[in-house]
């Protein structure tokens, strides 16, 4: 008789958040670019476009949410 262990489920509000890279590193969408964006610089708006990179401080928290990816 095989016993089976249960299975992490993964966290689907983290997993639609962030993705990861070839190298490991969790990927995420800046936030402040919905709505009122003509109040801000097109300075701001553009560096906001690029991707932000999670620190390995809290990579370790979101890698136990999405376990799985």
């Amino acid at each position: 008789m095989i016993i089976k262990m249960g299975k992490i489920k993964t966290h689907k509000a983290t997993a639609k958040r962030v993705s990861f890279t070839k190298s490991g590193k969790i990927k995420y969408s800046r936030q402040n670019r919905r709505h009122q964006v003509n109040l801000k610089d097109t300075k701001r708006k553009r560096h906001l476009k690029k991707a932000g990179y999670l620190s390995e401080a809290n990579a370790e928290a979101v890698r136990k949410l999405v376990p799985y990816a």
